[in-house]
């Protein structure tokens, strides 16, 4: 059974000639992977930002979803991190063909975090963390030399960008203590661990999906918690309220130092500004929702 591309997975061949380049290769990747592997499709295909996704089953009869990439950096590992994990509360990895950012999967439920209570989710999602933050390899990226990187950006930052520039400074100062913390690099992290990527499983009631992992610290892990379901956050009528209660949910359920999982999330938040104003450089836009969004949190979780 051949497999169709989803209609709205095709426009990210806007993003570049990489991008469309890849998407008129996926066809035959994906017919090849499913021969090679033995899999019948058994269902739709569909999408994230990045990937393919394609229910299958196996010649023996299990379930599972074949997920293609686009080849870019924060996938290439995804594969050892889930061979690390092995389960220990992710979902499985059953075949990998790193060459091809192609990975067979356990079949998992299509019900996220998302459909339970924001505090009680991040309780979930941090209640992962221990099992999660193993010794990283030496294969992994250090959080430390992507920091330098980041630390470099920040510093190219007009002192004219729509952003209050005190933030920027902590930011910065914050990152260089962190850059040369021994205990910044060290611990294998999924550092993109929010709502949508844990889903309802059969094995366990939840399992951790799509990690982006580096070898760095734990307490990294906490912002994504705060800038997702934002609406949530706004109609609680109390924003610093709302951010702080997440915030103290994840930080206490994993048992995690509170200056320092602020620090961290005061670094990304920022990070995120910063990606935002060079992105609307490059295609000219600005989306002014989610800058807003970043300095609030960066703002509520210290003020």
């Amino acid at each position: 059974m051949p497999v169709e591309i989803p209609a709205d997975f095709l426009v990210i061949a806007s993003r570049g000639p990489d991008w469309a380049a890849w998407l008129d290769r996926l066809p035959r990747l994906t017919r090849d992977l499913l021969a090679e592997w033995d899999l019948r499709v058994d269902g739709d295909p569909s999408y994230g930002n990045c990937a393919l996704v394609v229910p299958v089953t196996t010649a023996d009869g299990q379930q599972a979803m074949l997920k293609v990439q686009f080849p870019h950096w924060e996938a290439e590992h995804e594969h050892l991190a889930l061979r690390t994990w092995d389960g220990n509360g992710t979902v499985k990895l059953l075949r990998a063909d790193p060459r091809r950012y192609a990975m067979l999967l356990e079949r998992l439920h299509s019900r996220d975090l998302t459909t339970v209570g924001d505090l009680e989710a991040c309780e979930i999602i941090a209640s992962t963390y221990r099992r999660l933050h193993v010794p990283a390899g030496p294969q992994y990226r250090a959080l430390s030399a992507e920091l330098k990187r980041w630390i470099a950006d920040f510093r190219q930052l007009p002192s004219s960008a729509p952003v209050p520039h005190r933030y920027v400074e902590q930011a910065i100062s914050l990152a260089e203590d962190f850059a040369s913390d021994p205990d910044c690099d060290g611990r294998l992290i999924h550092s993109d661990l929010h709502y949508f990527n844990v889903l309802a499983a059969d094995r366990e009631p939840w399992l951790v999906i799509d990690p982006k992992p580096l070898s760095g610290d734990r307490h990294y892990e906490v912002a994504p918690l705060l800038w997702n379901r934002w609406d949530e956050v706004v109609a609680s009528g109390d924003l610093r309220f709302a951010v702080r209660q997440r915030f103290y949910a994840a930080v206490d359920a994993a048992e995690l130092d509170e200056d320092r999982a602020r620090d961290w999330v005061i670094v990304r938040q920022m990070l995120n500004v910063l990606w935002t104003l060079r992105d609307a450089v490059a295609d000219e836009s600005l989306p002014q929702d989610w800058l807003t969004r970043n300095i609030a949190i960066v703002k509520a979780i210290q003020d």
